[in-house]
């Protein structure tokens, strides 16, 4: 895979990222332009765990299920630029500034996040990122994050 990879299906996605249900929190990325952006997007159903509890009779995506979403999208994105499909690549959180909620997230949406990369190069450990998530053009969500990339040895 190279750059010019423009999208990533759940196949590829799952070849990048370690998360797995319950927790792998993104459907498919497109418009992947390298390291520097990405749309990723997660529809939201009804059966999903943390429906049971938050909130019973008046089910709404967490807050933090959102944001580690917009995290997941920037993986993707990291993942396919810097073509890590199948090696193991992890990406811990290193902080989350200026976040926030502006719209509920129930079941039935679909959560759009558009992911930039503010900081961070190709062989650097250190990103940050800026994430917006919405919901038929209305904005759910806002963040920046900072990620560490753990490679594979060898992979720099």
């Amino acid at each position: 895979m190279t750059q010019d990879l423009k999208r990533a299906d759940i196949q590829t996605i799952q070849r990048i990222l370690p998360h797995r249900y319950p927790f792998l929190l993104v459907d498919k990325v497109e418009e992947i332009d390298g390291t520097q952006s990405a749309v990723g997007y997660k529809n939201v159903t009804m059966n999903e765990p943390h429906f049971q509890g938050h909130f019973p009779g008046t089910p709404i995506m967490p807050g933090v299920t959102i944001v580690e979403a917009m995290a997941q999208t920037a993986g993707v994105m990291i993942g396919v630029a810097l073509d890590q499909l199948d090696r193991d690549m992890l990406i811990y959180f290193m902080s989350i500034d200026n976040c926030k909620f502006r719209r509920k997230v129930i079941p039935g949406d679909v959560l759009r996040m558009d992911v930039k990369t503010v900081r961070g190069k190709p062989g650097g450990k250190i990103w940050k990122f800026s994430g917006v998530a919405t919901v038929e053009g209305e904005m759910a969500a806002e963040a920046e994050f900072m990620a560490m990339l753990d490679l594979p040895k060898g992979d720099a």
